[in-house]
């Protein structure tokens, strides 16, 4: 790759303009869109990550009505998509949107391959060990020296952050998911199993997560919206069975993929500085009712480069609107009444169109079309938040 590797003028002072701590999403997207303006062209941007990614750790999932960024990156993308419970099973047309994946090794590749011919970048493979803000500049502290900046962009998550507070509950979306190809066709491609209900919820929110990559390949992942993870040996026996349940007994497992995602309303931008601002799953900007972070993260981005544009301090970033608040509400109730989750989503989905909660959930309906997605709940389900709303208020 063609990056300045410890070599540029920058490097020598461990000075930079701009430094991005991370080189996940939410990093990389940031990088890019910084190199698509031509404002940033004569700035020196430093990336640390503590390894090259080139692997597929993440895949990302999100919907959407127009192109994306990443079209030629694509596995796939579906037109379809069904939602069961144990009293309900809907089919619907996702039209006019379409839900796509996207898995991190092409992503990856195609952003590090385009970056290369920036000589304003410089990439640092190091481990960052500490952050120490001031009024001014940012130090990052790692394993090969200390760089300074007065723009730190950080997309480290701290999970410690969440641990030591207890006045923002914080679930995790969890799962394991398996890359299944069975020897004849068994899936249909054009639809996915949006969220399957259906299954045993011992007591917790759980659902099944369906894939179709082709007729026999497809990803299944076994999910929860809860406060304690599982062993492994649970999840993957979750799987297991729903795919008894369907039929299949003959497939191979392709691949494996964990993951945890934090769901919580935790002001995360407490955490910054003049100089400093916490981006991605470390700023807050994964959707907190939801877990979804790429999609969201893309639309952030898009808000965070004007605004650096203009060198206010970092910490007059924000983007809290009255969706924060929706989110807050449903964190609380889903988490002291998380066995009864799953009817919280049934009645969002048996009430509303998928059209409708999409647009819901990318915030971008107005407040009659909200009203009305928080009236289409019962009214015991309702009482629960009005008493989520009272706890906060008083």
């Amino acid at each position: 790759m063609g990056f300045n590797y410890f070599y540029s003028t920058a490097m020598k002072n461990n000075r930079f303009d701009y430094i991005i701590c991370g080189g996940g999403s939410s990093g990389l997207l940031l990088l890019k869109e910084l190199l698509a303006d031509p404002y940033f062209e004569n700035y020196q941007i430093a990336l640390i990550e503590k390894e090259v990614k080139n692997s597929n750790d993440r895949t990302w999932c999100f919907w959407e009505n127009q192109s994306s960024d990443f079209e030629d990156l694509l596995v796939t993308q579906w037109t379809k998509a069904r939602f069961d419970s144990s009293s309900h099973s809907l089919e619907f047309s996702l039209a006019p949107y379409t839900y796509k994946m996207l898995r991190a090794e092409p992503f990856y590749r195609a952003l590090y391959d385009s970056f290369s011919k920036f000589k304003q970048i410089t990439l640092i493979t190091a481990e960052i060990k500490s952050l120490n803000t001031f009024s001014d500049y940012t130090e990052v502290n790692t394993d090969k020296g200390t760089f300074i900046s007065k723009f730190v962009l950080n997309s480290v998550f701290d999970p410690n952050i969440l641990l030591n507070q207890k006045k923002y509950p914080v679930l995790q979306q969890h799962f394991v998911g398996w890359f299944v190809t069975t020897s004849t066709p068994c899936f249909d491609k054009n639809s996915i199993q949006f969220m399957d209900f259906s299954i045993p919820q011992l007591n917790e929110t759980r659902f099944m997560y369906m894939l179709p990559i082709s007729k026999t390949h497809a990803l299944f992942e076994y999910t929860l919206f809860s406060a304690e993870k599982l062993a492994i040996e649970e999840y993957e026996q979750g799987i297991e069975f729903y795919l008894k349940r369907l039929g299949i007994s003959t497939y191979q497992i392709e691949e494996k993929e964990y993951g945890s995602i934090p769901m919580t309303c935790f002001p995360f931008e407490k955490q910054n500085s003049p100089s400093l601002l916490h981006i991605g799953t470390a700023g807050g900007w994964t959707k907190a009712s939801t877990g979804f972070t790429f999609k969201n993260t893309t639309r952030q981005v898009k808000k965070l480069v004007p605004f650096l544009k203009t060198h206010k301090p970092l910490n007059k970033f924000s983007s809290r609107n009255r969706f924060y608040y929706y989110d807050l509400l449903f964190l609380d109730v889903l988490f002291n009444y998380n066995a009864k989750g799953s009817e919280l989503f049934e009645r969002m989905f048996t009430k509303n169109s998928p059209q409708q909660i999409f647009r819901f959930l990318d915030e971008q309906t107005h407040f009659g079309e909200e009203l009305k997605i928080l009236s289409s709940y019962s009214l015991t389900q309702i009482s629960w938040f009005l008493k989520a709303l009272m706890k906060r208020l008083f």
